[in-house]
């Protein structure tokens, strides 16, 4: 743990809390320190606490922390946060006043305005608004957030249309694993030989969420000038364990011919051309798009491992009879859609001397 950053998760033995112990297992810049859950799990070792539900053993070095209350006397240099959002807003403002610097993964502030929304490879410039937030709470603490599983995956797709060509609307259906719901997620007997076309709350997420992250850093104001484009949601959950899965059509502001929409997507780095591959953060993915040419692809079981599960990947672009072009991308909820989004934006604020 020398010369790393001592890092507490809250909600540590949940679905993303596991997945965040996988992911910052032999992190180079991050240990895990603490963890902290619910009332029933405090006082007990995390390997007492904790039923592993992810694929290989539980890493050797969390077994023996004792689970403590999600209260800021956590002995660590970083919080992550993954707390249902309905307690996510009063303990993370705790934590926040308490001088800790806040990784969530939580919706609770997604939305505030002095908040960052962040997908360091679409919006870094966002981070500016980290100044503002420590003025206004009078301290040294913040918090960051990413956005909500499908929307990251929604705005890494826009995000090079929107720059090549403008966007003027967008519709996006769904089709979104069960392991988003947590553990134990969906009933067997709700989501077997089934499609659930509800899941409450997440249309008005991924509408506001990918205009915020699409929008622009008003400077005069100190706060985000949302993008302007139409965007509908419509989202379902699905009998697939983990890969969240997205039709989208899109009207584009300028007219493009299809290889130039395709050569969008392939050669997609970043807005901002040093980040992140360039500021070399151990969770960004060599390809943030990988782009596939055949007719049945992507698919979850095949595809939503690509990157280490921090690559979306893209397929079936095509001309739209209604909109102007269609595609369908895929990404990893748990790793690209939620722990490893937060990790990775951590690394972008180690990188950027915002975690010292």
């Amino acid at each position: 743990m020398k010369d790393k950053l001592r890092v507490g998760i809250l909600g540590a033995t949940g679905t993303v809390g596991q997945r965040f112990i996988e992911l910052l297992d032999n992190h180079p810049q991050f240990a895990v320190a603490a963890v902290a859950a619910s009332d029933r799990s405090q006082g007990k070792t995390y390997a007492e606490a904790c039923a592993w539900r992810l694929a290989g053993e539980m890493p050797e070095a969390v077994r023996s922390l004792i689970v403590e209350a999600p209260e800021p006397t956590l002995d660590c240099d970083v919080v992550f946060s993954s707390l249902p959002g309905d307690m996510a807003r009063e303990t993370e403002s705790r934590f926040r006043a308490a001088g800790y610097k806040v990784i969530s993964n939580s919706s609770a502030f997604r939305m505030d305005a002095d908040v960052p929304l962040l997908i360091p490879e679409v919006n870094a410039e966002h981070l500016a608004l980290i100044e503002g937030q420590t003025a206004r709470h009078d301290g040294e603490g913040f918090i960051v957030t990413n956005p909500n599983c499908s929307t990251i995956m929604l705005a890494l797709a826009l995000a090079p249309l929107d720059k090549t060509f403008g966007i003027e609307a967008v519709a996006v259906t769904t089709m979104q694993a069960v392991s988003g719901a947590g553990y134990p997620g969906v009933a067997s007997l709700d989501i077997m030989d089934n499609v659930v076309p509800f899941i409450a709350g997440e249309e008005e997420k991924m509408e506001s969420e990918t205009l915020k992250i699409l929008g622009r850093l008003n400077d005069s104001r100190g706060g985000i000038e949302a993008a302007d484009f139409a965007i509908s949601a419509q989202c379902h959950r699905v009998a697939v364990l983990d890969g969240h899965l997205a039709a989208v059509r899109v009207k584009l502001k300028q007219r493009a011919a299809l290889e130039d929409v395709r050569h969008a997507f392939d050669s997609f780095t970043a807005l901002l051309p040093e980040l992140p591959r360039e500021l070399k953060l151990h969770s960004a993915p060599e390809k943030i798009i990988i782009v596939r040419d055949e007719p049945d692809r992507p698919q979850p079981r095949l595809d939503r491992d690509a990157g280490r599960g921090m690559s979306i990947t893209i397929g079936r672009v095509q001309p739209d009879a209604v909109l102007d072009y269609r595609f369908v991308c895929l990404s990893h909820n748990t790793i690209r859609g939620a722990a490893g989004a937060a990790i990775l934006n951590a690394e972008l604020l180690a990188a950027t001397g915002r975690l010292s």
